[in-house]
Order: C-alpha cells, then structure tokens, then sequence
C-alpha cells in the first residue's frame, strides 16, 4: 500500500531532502487511517458483542492514531526552513516527535503490566466467541503490516521516529496477541494466563519502549557519527589531492536528518603555494558538501614534510608516547626555539576514560622526552578525546574525532 501510494504523492525527481519529508508524513497519514478503521471497528465489535477488553482496545488504538498524529506532524515541523530564530532549520524536532512516541509506548506498557497484576490478583472469566476472535486477529494482522511497512520506510530515511511507530505497532501486536492466546487456552483448558501472559508482554513492550527512547535521545544529547559516515569523509578527503597529507579534529553537528555540519582539520604543506592550498581546501569543502549532503568547513593545518631533523624528532617523539599505550595518536607536532631550550608543541588523543588523568599523562611524557631525547626538549601538550577515529593512508596513523 505505501508503495503504491509513494508512486502517486512521492514523484522519482523530488529532490532528496524533500522526499524524506514526504515519506515520514505518509507513513503518518496511513497510520491515523488504519489505527481510526481499527478503533471504529473495535468499537462497534465490543458494543455488539457485550466486551469491555474490546472496547479498551479501541480507546488504545485512538491512542495510537494520535501517535501518528504526532509523527505526522513531526516531518512537518521538521521540514520548515531556517529561520531568524533556528538558522540551522528545525531538523530535531522529528527527534522529539520519536521521543513522545516512545513515552506512549512507555505508558502503554505501565499501564498493561498493572492490569495484568490486577487480572492476577483477580482473576475474571475471557469472554471469546468468533466475533471476538475474528476483530482480535484481524487487528493483529493489520498492526503486523503496520510495523513492516514502517521498518521498511524507517530503515530507508534512517528515522528514529518512524522505527518508533515500528516498535510501537509491534507492541501493539504483541499485547493483542497475549490475549488472543490467553483467551484461547482459557477456552480449551481452563487455565486462566491472561493476567501473566501480559505482565511478560508488558515487560516486552516497556524494553522496546526504553530502546526507542534511548535511541531517539542519543541525538539530541550529542551521539558520535555512524563509523561509516566517518570512513565516507576519510576517503574523500585522503583521496582527493596529494597536498593533503592527513587529517584530524573531525567534528559532526547534527541538527536533525540530512542536517549536519562538519569540520575538519586538514594537514598540508608548511611550504606551499597558499593561494593554492586555499582552492584546494575550498574545492574540497564542495565536494564534501555535495557527496555527503552536509555544510563542511576545513582548517588548514601546515606540517613540516621536508626538515628531516623535524621529522626524525616527530618518529621519536611519536615511539614515546605510544610506547605508554598504542592507543595514543598524536598530531600537530612543530618545534618552537627559545632561548634556553626547545619546545615540542603537540596534540594527542586519548580516548575517553582513559588510565591517566590529563596531567599525569603529560608528566609522564615530558619525563620519558628528558631521558630518551634530552632535558633540552620541553613539551607543551594538549590532550583531546577520542569519540570516533578515523585511519589515516600515510603511516597508519589515527586521527581522531570530537
């Protein structure tokens, strides 16, 4: 159905940050459709047949429908253009649209588990007759759909909010299916389960809740960039022209979906042409821009590629502070003189949590360059986290990402 339907409302040359957009609404508006058809139906079934489970279900069900809603509208407000007030657009609200989704889910799962604890505690006869059965399988049939078709467009726009409503219609499933079994074995056994089978569907349905909500948050909080995203700026910029000897201090803003501002620090040449180095640096900026879908702002970084004393200095430097541990890298090394001795000034990237504190780290390499190198040499060392890393071409070296 949402094939068909992305054929008539979502033409092939909408351009692609317009047709994410288009995608999440419509996931939306068939989610109020068929959750309202659902609702209806229950409501009628329930008043017919006489049941209050039934009746409930409906008023879940609207429930539902205004997580759609929400969803709907989330792609919507998400859509508008920058403004005065949020330059980098509104990007981030489809997160926030995911994160109520997910607090429905939450509260749906509460509110199952107490009344499965009740239903334990007081246990009353499942009414099931064919009329029954038939709006119970049907919805959990029509909820299983729901969830596929979500999962198919969420993993194609890579939207949280859209996999929440996934996970909200799996949900949904499950805890309708709990009863169908439960009323079903009541029927054939006598045992009444129905009150346990949807504590344990509740427990299900309070994980999945948690899950979506921490990965709707995550953004919003400041999570790293996928490792293949990291890997995508990589190779673009080692490979895209030889005056580019490495890279490091790549930062990712993420404002919402198809959002992002990145930097860089690019290392070039301390003795080259600048003005060439400028086009460069800005032609690659571009190309970022346009194969990543991303704003991309690089510094330029000058290294010493020709002073072989720099250089031996730099390998030697580099063996101490990756004799302390391999996970260290290192980079902007120069060399300062002043009149009394020589100053090594550097960066190195320790990852987070680290055995040693900053300081403790930056004495122990400056005692290591007194004994190895000389009490000449003083070294003046900035210490940066590592939240992703990124292998360099040229001696495998790692850069690291903030």
């Amino acid at each position: 159905m949402i094939t068909i339907l992305s054929r008539f409302f979502i033409p092939e040359d909408m351009p692609e940050n317009r047709k994410r957009g288009a995608y999440g609404m419509l996931c939306g508006a068939v989610g109020i459709f068929f959750n309202l058809l659902l609702s209806a139906g229950k409501f009628c079934a329930g008043w017919m047949g006489g049941s209050i489970a039934i009746t409930a279900d409906a008023f879940n069900n609207l429930s539902d429908a205004g997580s759609s809603i929400v969803t709907l509208a989330g792609f919507k407000l998400a859509g508008q253009k920058p403004d005065p007030g949020h330059p980098f657009g509104h990007g981030r609200i489809e997160y926030l649209s995911g994160l109520v989704v997910a607090v429905v889910i939450l509260f749906m799962a509460m509110e199952l588990i107490r009344d499965s604890i009740v239903k334990i505690l007081h246990p009353k006869e499942t009414q099931l007759n064919a009329l029954i059965a038939g709006i119970l399988l049907a919805s959990i049939l029509v909820k299983c759909y729901m969830a596929f078709y979500n999962y198919r467009v969420g993993t194609k726009i890579r939207s949280a909010t859209v996999l929440a409503v996934c996970t909200d219609s799996l949900s949904d499933a499950a805890a309708t299916l709990a009863v169908l079994v439960s009323a079903v074995t009541e029927v054939c056994t006598g045992w009444q389960i129905d009150g346990y089978c949807g504590v344990l569907v509740g427990c299900f349905i309070f994980y999945a809740g948690f899950c979506t909500a921490r990965d709707t948050l995550n953004p919003l909080l400041g999570q790293p960039p996928e490792k293949e995203f990291v890997d995508r700026i990589g190779n673009i910029v080692m490979d895209f022209d030889e005056n580019i000897k490495g890279f490091h201090d790549l930062i990712v803003h993420d404002y919402g979906p198809g959002r992002r501002i990145v930097s860089l620090h690019a290392e070039v040449p301390a003795d080259g042409d600048l003005r060439r180095l400028h086009h460069i640096i800005d032609s690659l900026e571009k190309k970022i821009s346009g194969e990543m879908g991303c704003a991309a702002t690089i510094h330029i970084d000058p290294v010493e590629t020709e002073d072989e004393q720099i250089r031996e200095l730099e390998q030697k430097l580099l063996a101490i502070v990756q004799a302390l541990d391999p996970v260290i890298t290192m980079h902007d090394f120069r060399v300062e003189e002043d009149e009394n001795r020589t100053n090594m000034v550097f960066d190195i990237v320790v990852p987070y949590h680290f055995h040693l504190s900053d300081d403790a780290l930056r004495a122990r390499i400056q005692e290591d360059v007194s004994r190895e190198i000389g009490s000449g040499y003083r070294t003046v060392i900035e210490v940066d986290k590592d939240a992703f890393s990124n292998r360099k071409r040229n001696g495998g070296k790692k850069h690291a990402g903030k």
